[in-house]
């Protein structure tokens, strides 16, 4: 690696960090740290085991779809071996922010192991954030028509309207935008989407699970969904491991969905360190590449 590259990505980590410090002040502004202590204080434990066992699914079903896109450009690696890479890549990304990162690392791995072109590597890779991306997308659209949003200055007709609009436009804009720039992975569009769909949902099951954890039993709905727009925000590399980025989310939307900031950002954090535990489990794994016959 150049110096040059070495000084730009220790100048990303110092402003990630930078944005994340900033984020966490900009929340714990706007809350009460004792409140929040006092609900930690009061969790109960048991539901984070099955929250955690679900997150684990969650990944198992985007490790699938990633695998899908990797047949796609001829790439042949069992499940065992992709569901490690994929625990690698998690760390590095989480772990190793400023470097070259999960998706990075994965790329230079497969390409040096099976001289795959990097160009579809790439390609997978991206695509695989995407695919993510689409089924968060639909799914809040979906969320919109059922969670009262207050919005005042928005007709409630047009505000549907749009929602079902979305709802209906969001898959065809995707399955023509594979076409136009990832044509080696249509094959794999309908079932790739649906290990999006299943991943995504294990999310919002293990949100559940979180929100019993705190107590929460009240606007459950709204609370994923302020989760699916965090989960855009966290997506955006501005911050490490989307701290921060995520509690704002939660902070700033509490009014129009009706939640209580205090638990939101309980329930942000719980899941934070719960895909950070997990994460963690990658800097142990031993990948030892072998292509399928």
């Amino acid at each position: 690696m150049s110096q040059s590259k070495r000084i730009w990505n220790k100048l990303k980590t110092a402003l990630k960090l930078a944005l994340t410090g900033l984020a966490l002040y900009l929340v714990f502004r706007k809350i009460e740290p004792d409140q929040l202590l006092v609900l930690v204080e009061t969790i109960h434990w048991p539901w984070l085991l099955p929250a955690v066992s679900i997150f684990v699914l969650s990944k198992v079903a985007t490790a699938l779809r990633l695998n899908l896109y990797f047949q796609n450009i001829g790439l042949h690696i069992s499940e065992g071996q992709n569901w490690r890479l994929y625990l690698v890549g998690m760390f590095y990304n989480l772990f190793l922010p400023g470097g070259i990162g999960g998706d990075g690392y994965k790329v230079y791995l497969l390409n040096k192991h099976f001289k795959t072109p990097v160009k579809k590597l790439i390609q997978a890779a991206l695509l695989d954030r995407l695919g993510g991306l689409v089924a968060i997308v639909f799914l809040l659209f979906g969320f919109f028509l059922l969670v009262d949003i207050r919005i005042d200055w928005l007709e409630s007709k047009l505000w549907n309207g749009l929602m079902v609009a979305g709802l209906a436009l969001t898959i065809p804009a995707f399955w023509v935008a594979q076409k136009l720039f990832f044509k080696d992975f249509l094959p794999s569009f309908w079932l790739a989407n649906a290990w999006s769909f299943a991943g995504q949902v294990a999310q919002l099951v293990c949100a559940w699970f979180i929100l019993l954890a705190l107590g929460v039993h009240e606007k459950l709905l709204a609370y994923q969904l302020v989760f699916l727009l965090s989960s855009i925000v966290a997506v955006l590399p501005l911050t490490i491991g989307g701290v921060g980025a995520r509690e704002l989310v939660f902070v700033y939307a509490h009014t129009y969905a009706g939640i209580e900031e205090t638990a939101a950002v309980a329930f942000s954090m719980i899941f934070f360190l719960i895909s950070a535990a997990v994460s963690l489990v990658g800097a142990f794994v031993k990948i030892d590449l072998v292509e399928k016959n």
